[in-house]
């Protein structure tokens, strides 16, 4: 069968419209599919921040969800092919092992001027979103007042061998130790860390910590803040033994972690991630903190009244963008911690 020259032509024409078409649809179902945010923060609480900025702006955002430092290793590895757009966290750490590794793409300034210097890195390459403060829970039937720790480091002494215990695997210890080392150098550190090895019983999660300190299995543990205070807006059964020691005095155990927000320079909705960040580190995402439940503070705005008032902390000044995780994890593994 012979076809003409025009109509092969024609057909040729209509190949290459179908094609261009495809391609056209292909792009407008990628920018339909919004942004992809790694969510290292509570699972709830970025749900609700999500929602809440589709809902303002009607751009879908996809959850992926993990961990702090799994996914900050894996935005390394992934590079400039990461699918991701907005990495959040639960701790600076994080941010700083992604940041250093230069891929960050730096925050819009009207986002940065949302957050007082104390939160957020000079560089400018990311921002604090939310903060949570160390604390020491004890159990109120076993230890009063004038019978708890002065300082993190107290916990040191062998008198405390047995009392108390923390998660050293998480990220949020790790951030703790990291604030250690900051502020005492690496010999206090390692010091502190040998004598938590033999002092301190190890837990699975803060909130296993507190349950542990409840049932009266240990007299104290060093965790944030906000376990305690959503075990107590739900049932209370895990902490209705328990009390909450602040340690202030610009102490270790005084140490605020910052919650971190980043931009992946990577990603392809530049304006849209830009947005989301904006939104969560603004008024629309801070409310979510101070309404809520997830009793994190709020950095840029006012936290939840139950709170102990931020300023009223006195905690130590500490670069959030400095906390040297290898050193911390160096560390934890010479003392046989994890």
């Amino acid at each position: 069968m012979k076809i003409s020259l025009t109509r092969f032509s024609a057909l040729a024409f209509a190949a290459s419209l179908l094609a261009a078409t495809t391609l056209a649809s292909a792009a407008s179902a990628q920018d339909a599919e919004g942004i992809v945010v790694y969510n290292a923060q509570h699972e709830s609480l970025g749900r609700e921040w999500i929602d809440a900025f589709t809902k303002e702006t009607g751009i879908k955002v996809t959850m992926r969800q993990g961990s702090d430092m799994q996914f900050a290793n894996q935005i390394i590895q992934e590079g400039d092919a990461s699918p991701a757009d907005v990495f959040l966290t639960e701790n600076s750490p994080a941010m700083a092992l992604v940041d250093s590794a230069g891929l960050f793409a730096p925050v819009d300034k009207e986002t940065l001027d949302l957050v007082p210097a104390q939160y957020r890195p000079a560089d400018g390459m990311w921002t604090g979103i939310a903060a949570r403060s160390t604390v020491f829970v004890y159990d109120k039937t076993k230890l009063t007042e004038d019978k708890l720790p002065k300082s993190l480091l107290d916990l040191a002494d062998p008198a405390w061998k047995g009392r108390w215990g923390a998660s050293p695997a998480g990220a949020d210890f790790q951030a703790i130790v990291g604030a250690l080392l900051q502020l005492k150098g690496e010999e206090a550190t390692a010091a502190w860390l040998k004598a938590m090895k033999e002092n301190a019983t190890p837990y699975k999660g803060n909130s296993v910590a507190m349950k542990a300190v409840n049932a009266g299995e240990v007299e104290g543990a060093v965790i944030y803040h906000y376990y305690w205070f959503g075990d107590q807006a739900k049932t209370g059964e895990n902490s209705k033994n328990v009390g909450q020691h602040y340690f202030k005095n610009q102490d270790p155990g005084a140490f605020v972690s910052v919650s971190g927000g980043g931009i992946l320079k990577s990603t392809q909705h530049m304006k849209e991630a830009q947005a989301f960040l904006k939104f969560v580190a603004g008024k629309g995402g801070q409310d979510i903190l101070k309404n809520g439940t997830s009793y994190e503070y709020a950095v840029s705005g006012e936290s939840n009244d139950k709170l102990v008032p931020l300023a009223d902390l006195n905690a130590p000044k500490v670069e959030a963008s400095e906390l040297d995780s290898k050193k911390v994890v160096e560390l934890m593994t010479a003392a046989g911690l994890i």
